[in-house]
This record gives C-alpha cells, sequence and structure tokens, in this order.
C-alpha cells in the first residue's frame, strides 16, 4: 500500500508539489521485503519520470521509519512498533496527515487504525509544546529568508506555523476528542479545534481564512514558476492574525 503524507496526505496537492510516500506491505512470505522493495523502486521510478516537460513529480520517501537509512517498504507490523516505541514527536506531527492513497484497501484499513493508535496517546503537554516549538525553530534556522518578502511557508505566521498549531493540537488532545484524528485538512481542522473549546472560535476562523489566503497566493506564484514570496503588506493583517494564534497557543511569539 502506498501511504501520502504532507500535502499529498493532506490532501492539498497544488502545482509543482512532490510526493512525499511511505511503503507499507503487510506479508509474511519469506521473499516479502525483496519482492515489495523492488516494486516499491519501481514505483518511485515511474512517478518521477522524466517526460518533455521535466519530472512527472518529485518524491520524497524519507518520512518511513528510520528516514534514508530505513528499508524502503517496511511491513505493517514493524510500522507500528516504530511509531509506538522510537518515533520523534516530528514523526508523529507527519502522521497527523498520513492517509491511504493506493494499493490494498484492507492493508489501508489496517494503517488507519495505527494511526489513530498513535495520535491518540496521551501525551505530557508542556513536554510536547517544547518539541514543537523546537522543530518550528530548527525548520526556520533552515531556511532563513534574507529579502524583504514575505515567505508565505516558511516565514513566521505563514503556512508552516499554522500546520504547526494543528498538529499541536490534534496530538495534545486527540486522547480526549477522536474526532480530531480524521483526515479534514488544516482549514477544517482549525473549525474543530474552535467548537471544541481548545482555540478561540473566532482566532480559527481568522487564522482559516489567512490559511486559504496563503494558498491561493501561492497556487498563483507557482503556476508562474515564482517562488512563494509576497510584499509584507499584502499579508501583514493574515500574518498577524497566525502569529497570535501561535502565542495563544504556545505562549511565546
Amino acid at each position: 500500500a502506498v501511504i501520502g503524507y504532507g500535502k499529498l496526505g493532506g490532501k492539498e496537492l497544488g502545482y509543482a508539489s512532490d510526493l512525499d510516500m511511505v511503503f507499507v506491505h503487510d506479508d509474511e512470505a519469506p521473499e516479502a521485503a525483496e519482492v515489495y522493495t523492488r516494486l516499491g523502486q519501481r514505483t518511485n521510478t515511474w512517478l518521477s519520470a522524466q517526460t518533455p516537460a521535466g519530472h512527472l513529480f518529485e518524491t520524497d520517501l524519507r518520512l518511513r521509519p528510520n528516514g534514508d537509512a530505513g528499508l524502503m517498504v517496511v511491513s505493517l507490523e514493524s510500522f507500528r512498533q516504530y511509531q509506538l516505541e522510537n518515533a520523534w514527536v516530528w514523526e508523529h506531527q507527519a502522521l497527523t496527515r498520513a492517509r491511504f492513497c493506493a494499493g490494498d484497501r484492507e492493508i489501508g484499513r489496517k494503517f488507519e487504525e495505527i494511526r489513530v493508535e498513535v495520535l491518540r496517546q496521551k501525551r505530557d503537554l508542556t513536554k510536547l509544546r517544547e518539541e514543537v516549538i523546537a522543530m518550528r525553530q530548527r525548520m526556520a534556522d533552515a531556511h532563513p529568508n534574507k529579502t524583504e518578502l514575505f515567505d508565505l511557508k516558511h516565514d513566521r505566521g505563514g503556512l508552516i506555523d499554522v500546520e504547526f498549531i494543528v498538529q499541536y493540537l490534534v496530538l495534545g488532545h486527540a486522547h480526549q476528542h477522536a474526532s480530531l484524528t480524521g483526515n479534514l485538512g488544516n482549514i477544517a481542522l482549525l473549525h474543530m479545534a474552535g467548537e471544541l473549546g481548545l482555540i478561540p472560535p473566532e482566532q480559527a476562523g481568522t487564522v482559516a481564512d489567512s490559511y486559504r489566503e496563503y494558498r491561493r497566493l501561492q497556487h498563483g506564484l507557482r503556476l508562474n514558476n515564482q517562488a512563494s514570496r509576497v510584499e509584507r503588506e499584502q499579508v501583514a493583517e493574515a500574518a498577524a492574525g497566525v502569529r497570535a494564534l501561535w502565542e495563544q497557543v504556545f505562549g511565546t511569539a
């Protein structure tokens, strides 16, 4: 089965989006790992084929257990064990947007059971908050913006801040509210968090609108082969709303 992560998993593919994928199998045959690894390699080659217009898709398989050092295709049981015993918080953040995309539907059903089990673990909110903030800082450090423009994805108050807020709310509160594990997209999950009283409903609506506007702008820029950056004044209000919710959730600007 093919498990989609990121924009593919969150049903938010845009122009020039890459495909974040993990391949899993549920087969006890001795040769299973070898057979499905060859199939995974072949699938990846097909998807990333060079065409007259460029690559069909950019693919990324690094979200599998143990990343580049791990097997290309993992068994369901190995996947479950890794997620429950060895995965980092950022890997659980990524799991909030994962979904079965193709292959054996029964494996897809079993994967979803594992996903919900992992997401609904009760977590220490203080420790979780620290981990999410630290990962956000690492991402900011890795993508410095030295221009006068606003980076829709990486700048504070941008897309990644919204995604991290949603992921924190899911990981922190899904043990009480199973509905948060639904693969509904960031906008719907923001509204749900507002309805559940996890964040102020009016802020949920404001940030959902900001996220929608960021995505609209990003689509237009990518269609014209431009970087995802705009004049700061153009999105000043939207970014301020996102930063305000970040401060509300994490207690830090």
